[in-house]
């Protein structure tokens, strides 16, 4: 290999790892995005229809 064929290689893989991390921060923000319109959309459980004891945590002691 000459000399220009390396350094083209060399640039052609640092170019893929950054399409790749920015692929994986705009994944990342997309998955943050849709836990949040998830989260606003459903609201915290509620446990007013439950019965007595039910929903709370539970203590186990062995």
């Amino acid at each position: 290999m000459d000399m220009m064929s390396m350094v083209t290689s060399i640039l052609s893989m640092q170019q893929g790892s950054l399409q790749n991390e920015i692929a994986t921060r705009v994944t990342k923000q997309n998955i943050d995005a849709e836990r949040f319109a998830v989260q606003t959309l459903l609201g915290t459980p509620s446990t007013a229809n439950l019965a007595a004891g039910v929903g709370g945590n539970l203590n186990t002691v062995a």
